[in-house]
């Protein structure tokens, strides 16, 4: 079967660096048969201080659609998901903007916005 991503949105799209926030996105299945999909969020640091991983995975949820039927999927950005390891090895959340992804793998980015961290 198929599916379709749509309605991406933020809880809030602008947190500090110790805040927490939703994102959103409904799945629909467009195929004509039962199927299971697993929806999975990326997250990309647009510019950190250290090197770190283009895509990172930072979550997924599996579901189980009918033909038509439609899901609202979220996912919590947690202030350790946007974490790292700054050059003292002290874990920090770095200000800046982060690329947030959903798709049904890291090959098939369906929904993207940009959450900026203060």
């Amino acid at each position: 079967t198929t599916f379709s991503y749509n309605d991406f949105r933020f809880e809030k799209n602008n947190i500090a660096s110790s805040q927490s926030t939703k994102v959103f996105c409904t799945v629909q299945n467009t195929g004509t048969i039962q199927g299971d999909e697993v929806v999975q969020l990326y997250i990309t640091d647009k510019l950190a201080s250290i090197a770190r991983p283009v895509m990172e995975l930072k979550g997924f949820q599996r579901i189980s659609l009918n033909p038509g039927e439609t899901k609202e999927i979220n996912f919590t950005i947690t202030p350790d998901m946007l974490s790292m390891l700054n050059a003292d090895m002290k874990k920090v959340v770095e200000p800046g903007e982060f690329t947030i992804m959903i798709g049904s793998s890291s090959r098939e980015i369906h929904l993207k916005q940009v959450l900026t961290v203060q």
